[in-house]
């Protein structure tokens, strides 16, 4: 069983920043990427951004390319992202997923509201 587990969201103002985290938990034998998702209302889910197990191959979305940075932690299955300047239009529900042992598994969601 795989657990994956995002805490980290919050209401923030336009310009502001927020530090999203990701834990993935569980029996597993290889854990190949971790990656940051989101949907907005009225839109369909969207790739963020996407770190592999050694923290490399990271792939952004363009509207966030520059603004957030994902990272993993080398000593443990956890992955963040940290986003800076945040826009109205980065309002969402923020999911983790990660792709163990050739599985895709998604955690529950954390909100991200950016208002003034």
């Amino acid at each position: 069983q795989v657990q994956v587990v995002e805490s980290g969201g919050g209401l923030v103002q336009p310009g502001g920043s927020l530090r999203l985290s990701c834990e993935v938990s569980g029996t597993f034998t290889k854990l190949y990427t971790m990656a940051w998702f989101r949907r907005s209302p009225g839109k369909q889910r969207e790739m963020v951004a996407q770190i592999d197990r050694d923290g490399g191959g990271i792939i952004y979305k363009d509207a966030v390319r520059g603004r957030f940075i994902i990272s993993k932690s080398a000593a443990a299955n956890t992955a963040y992202l940290q986003m800076n300047s945040l826009e109205l239009g980065d309002t969402a529900v923020y999911y983790c997923n990660t792709n163990v042992d050739l599985r895709l598994y998604w955690g529950q969601g954390t909100q991200v509201t950016v208002s003034s």
